[in-house]
């Protein structure tokens, strides 16, 4: 008669099928598809529970985004390896908008008691992981140059030519820039995120958020399949995507 396994190895053991598993899921869950003459990984919406597994899978899933993304250009993957990298960043102090990527722009009240400067900075987050990925980024108040406005990327997009419409029939790419809420006659829009995904059939990207507030006030997180986000006067509804490049 076999001893019965004790506490300690069922806990190994559940540990060892559940990575098999996620392993199984991550083989099965990839497709190939050709985007502007080059092959794109695509990673189904279904997958994202795996995010909410544990930290384990919520690495896998990120280092999937940013292998799809490095297989579009080495700048998108870096884009989104860069955006993954500061999912939980909070501001300090907590419950205000002193952040630091308004910092490194020198933009925002000066009023932190610490180097953060602050402001509402969902554009100055997504303009820090351009730059720092490499995208020829200018941060000043000229039309066709990035700040701390959303619709500064819309700008930024029209000048460069890489504005695409949402309902075009334009692909969201990983490393673009989804704009919610643009009005253009008055060169406003409420939000900007880093899109790290899209799976076809969606509303809207997966994608990262400076400044945003689903899961605590004024956070860096995700958002899956975000055709909708919140901004100032309430969600704001997704208007199009500004290419890197």
């Amino acid at each position: 008669m076999s001893k019965a396994e004790s506490p300690i190895s069922q806990r190994a053991s559940r540990r060892h099928h559940r990575r098999r598993r996620l392993r199984r899921r991550l083989r099965l869950v990839v497709a190939v598809v050709v985007v502007a003459g080059v092959v794109v990984l695509v990673r189904p919406a279904a997958t994202r529970w795996l995010s909410e597994l544990d930290g384990h899978s919520a690495a896998a899933v990120a280092k999937l985004d940013i292998a799809n993304a490095a297989a579009i250009s080495p700048l998108r993957g870096r884009i989104v390896a860069i955006a993954e990298g500061q999912v939980g960043y909070r501001t300090s102090p907590s419950a205000t908008y002193c952040n630091k990527y308004s910092a490194y722009w020198v933009s925002g009240a000066n009023d932190c008691a610490n180097a953060n400067r602050a402001e509402q900075w969902c554009a100055d987050f997504a303009a820090w992981a351009w730059k720092m990925a490499g995208v020829a980024v200018t941060y000043q108040y000229i039309s066709g140059d990035l700040n701390s406005s959303s619709a500064s990327f819309y700008e930024w997009g029209v000048a460069n030519g890489t504005w695409h419409a949402a309902g075009s029939g334009y692909t969201p790419l990983p490393g673009d820039v989804a704009v919610y809420g643009l009005n253009v006659s008055q060169l406003v829009a409420q939000h900007v995120a880093v899109v790290v995904s899209y799976s076809g059939g969606s509303r809207g990207p997966d994608a990262i958020n400076g400044d945003g507030d689903r899961t605590g006030f004024s956070v860096v997180e995700l958002a899956n399949d975000e055709y909708r986000a919140d901004g100032e006067g309430g969600s704001a509804a997704l208007w199009g995507y500004v290419a890197p490049s």
